[in-house]
């Protein structure tokens, strides 16, 4: 039985496309979505304290990506301005996911949908099958468990 999530917990943040992020066809290249998805977890940890780059570092934690997935439907351009909704996915057990979705901000138009997944690991990389108790906190903060 999948487990049912009882809160929606999202960040919206606005990036203007930069020159270095485009490629000969004058276009966002593909890899710059990984760095706006980077932009839109950083947002949603300054919105819901608790488990924001800074936090993590703190707890001596750390949340490598170990899955990623990005589907393209349309093209980002320079000074385009890309609004980044980024959502929080609840999955039971040590792990973080989020998914994505970028829209150009003129026209509302979908440039693209993609989904990430952190694990848990310590200082020496050992993978952690247990909550670190500031996630399992910050989760009853925010009402996705009790």
């Amino acid at each position: 039985m999948k487990a049912e999530q009882k809160v929606i917990l999202e960040d919206f943040v606005e990036i203007r496309v930069k020159f270095s992020e485009i490629d000969s066809m004058r276009r966002a290249w593909h890899g710059s979505y990984v760095t706006y998805m980077e932009d839109g977890r950083e947002s949603f940890g300054l919105h819901f304290p608790g488990i924001g780059y800074a936090d993590i570092t703190a707890s001596g934690i750390y949340a490598p990506i170990v899955d990623i997935h990005v589907k393209y439907y349309g093209p980002l351009e320079l000074n385009d301005i890309v609004v980044i909704r980024t959502r929080y996915v609840y999955h039971p057990g040590a792990r973080l996911d989020y998914n994505y979705e970028m829209r150009r901000k003129s026209d509302g138009a979908l440039c693209c949908r993609a989904t990430t997944t952190q694990l848990f690991i310590d200082p020496e990389g050992k993978l952690l099958t247990d909550k670190p108790q500031y996630y399992e906190d910050w989760q009853k903060k925010y009402g996705v468990i009790e």
